[in-house]
């Protein structure tokens, strides 16, 4: 199921950057919006590179009896380059790992844990999200118990012929858009250390991939804010 998602995003993704489609949003809005928060991260600079998030308002939606939407989209530029992923590796991955500075942990690193929930939960809080080898991914639940699941940070698999580094960046660089009980949303789209296009590209492609999981696309949609973590939300729509 999930490599269908995926790769029905990776088609969404190439079809949204040759149409550029955003109908509903003009290129010069877009781009002044972005550079209003760029501004405002430059006139007050933090000691951390801010994160850009776009903020999503729905409307016309029950979460209680209207299906709740998920999905996930792989971004042109990693919105977040300090986003920290840890490898639940075989003796392959540890070693890869370790030589690209990563944490890692094997099978008998999660033994140690025990089952104990507290610890396995500290664990899943300290990463946003982890990798794991085919060996280990099946005796995840053996070893964690429900720990990760329940965080919504379940490892993704990583083949032994697959870059880690390649895999890495490819989660940094990958979005998720889940509707719980609430009508608002937000997701990383960037940092201020963009440049101006590269967030224009990430942004039209989380909007557009946004409306396309939408019931009646943008007419779910009441109202769309970017702001970088210390600033002012600035609406978009």
């Amino acid at each position: 199921e999930e490599a269908r998602v995926s790769r029905e995003t990776r088609g969404f993704a190439r079809g949204v950057r040759a149409t550029g489609s955003m109908a509903k949003i003009a290129n010069a809005h877009l781009r002044s919006c972005i550079q209003q928060v760029l501004e405002g991260s430059e006139e007050k600079k933090r000691e951390f590179l801010e994160t850009i998030e776009l903020q999503i308002g729905l409307k016309n939606y029950d979460p209680q009896k209207d299906k709740r939407f998920a999905g996930n989209i792989k971004l042109p530029h990693i919105p977040r380059p300090k986003m920290r992923v840890c490898v639940l590796g075989d003796a392959f991955h540890c070693e890869k790992a370790g030589s690209l500075g990563l944490d890692h942990k094997n099978a008998d690193g999660l033994k140690n844990f025990n089952k104990n929930k507290k610890l396995i939960k500290k664990f899943a809080k300290k990463y946003h999200a982890f990798l794991a080898s085919e060996s280990l991914i099946k005796q995840i639940p053996r070893l964690l118990g429900p720990g990760l699941n329940k965080a919504g940070k379940f490892p993704t698999l990583v083949q032994q012929q697959e870059d880690l580094s390649n895999k890495v960046d490819e989660i940094k660089a990958t979005i998720k858009f889940q509707l719980k009980k609430v009508l608002c949303l937000n997701v990383a789209v960037g940092h201020c250390g963009m440049s101006e296009s590269e967030i224009v590209d990430n942004l039209k492609l989380s909007i557009n991939f946004l409306v396309s999981l939408l019931k009646k696309n943008w007419q779910n949609i009441k109202v769309l804010y970017i702001k970088s973590t210390m600033g002012k939300p600035v609406r978009l729509y």
